[in-house]
């Protein structure tokens, strides 16, 4: 090839880049242009759906352009975290990412994704601190009495999950590691059935989020132990938190929105601003204490940093237990 050629080809290289460079400039400036879908890996109905939608209509009137909840179940949220992370990184399809994702980051080795690199982390919203029940008719008053059963009676504790693996599951065997206490884990498919069973007095304990044992808690079918957050609960202000009697303890649940790999930082901002905003609102941190958690807005950088941390407290736990899910 000559020199000319050479030259021209660079020049066209050039000009190539810079072309591309101002296309998606021009792109996040005028981001968004079109409806946004939000992608729940859960049915209709559940907590993350009714943030999800409360949250959409809020981002709709911020950002001028419809945000559009798409339910995709199925997987504990697999398929619709999947779906986004090949979705092209332009914004316009989002993920509802939930305390599943960490546990499952930390138990699944065989995945379709990347969970710590094919996501484009945008803000943290809501946390949610985990309930521990028992049935109202049980000899279990309070946390020291169930640590003082348990380890004089190995075992005879049971306590449900809607599966192995999952947050309940591995938080469960948390508190278990940190009281010295050993317990039976009884793998449930789904919630509904484990409540139940709980309420029918075959199960001795649960771990929860309070949204789902509210209503039991208010009949005095359940009694409320602890919970699981650093601080006590708003909700539940009479109820003890876990680390007033092991120092350190802290385990939750959460919702967030997250892009795919590679998305614009303009737009990144752009959406974390837009969440920020509307999560300030009187109403919406109402609507979210009704729903037993809190609004929790953080940075992208807080965001990936708090899902690495959680990835590996799931990943040590998992390894002190010798707990095996492939």
């Amino acid at each position: 090839m000559s020199k000319n050629s050479n030259s021209f080809f660079l020049r066209f290289l050039i000009f190539i880049f810079f072309t591309h460079l101002n296309l998606n400039n021009l792109s996040a400036q005028d981001f968004p242009n079109k409806p946004i879908n939000l992608v729940v890996g859960f049915g209709p109905g559940g907590n993350a759906d009714i943030v999800a939608r409360l949250l959409a209509q809020k981002m709709s009137e911020n950002l001028g352009q419809p945000v559009l909840v798409e339910n995709k179940g199925g997987a504990g949220g697999l398929l619709a975290n999947e779906l986004v992370a090949k979705a092209p990184p332009d914004g316009y399809r989002l993920s509802l990412v939930s305390g599943a994702f960490p546990t499952q980051a930390a138990v699944m080795s065989k995945l379709s994704f990347d969970p710590m690199n094919d996501f484009s982390w945008i803000s943290t919203v809501i946390s949610y601190p985990l309930v521990v029940v028992v049935n109202s008719d049980s000899s279990i008053m309070n946390l020291q009495d169930l640590i003082k059963y348990a380890k004089d009676n190995p075992r005879k504790l049971n306590y449900p999950s809607p599966g192995n693996g999952s947050l309940f599951h591995l938080a469960t065997e948390y508190f278990s590691s940190a009281a010295g206490i050993e317990l039976t884990h009884i793998p449930f498919k789904g919630g509904s059935p484990q409540l139940n069973e709980l309420l029918a007095g075959r199960l001795d304990l649960m771990f929860d989020t309070l949204a789902v044992v509210q209503p039991h808690l208010n009949s005095g079918k359940l009694r409320a132990i602890a919970v699981t957050s650093e601080k006590r609960m708003g909700q539940l202000p009479n109820v003890p938190v876990v680390a007033e009697l092991i120092t350190g303890f802290e385990a939750g649940s959460f919702l967030g929105i997250a892009g795919p790999r590679g998305l614009n930082q303009d737009v990144t901002s752009k959406l974390n601003a837009a969440i920020r905003s509307v999560t300030s609102k009187t109403d919406l941190k109402q609507k979210f204490h009704e729903l037993g958690g809190d609004v929790w807005v953080g940075s992208p950088k807080e965001m990936g940093d708090y899902i690495n941390r959680s990835t590996q407290k799931w990943k040590r736990v998992t390894q002190e237990k010798s707990l095996k899910f492939d």
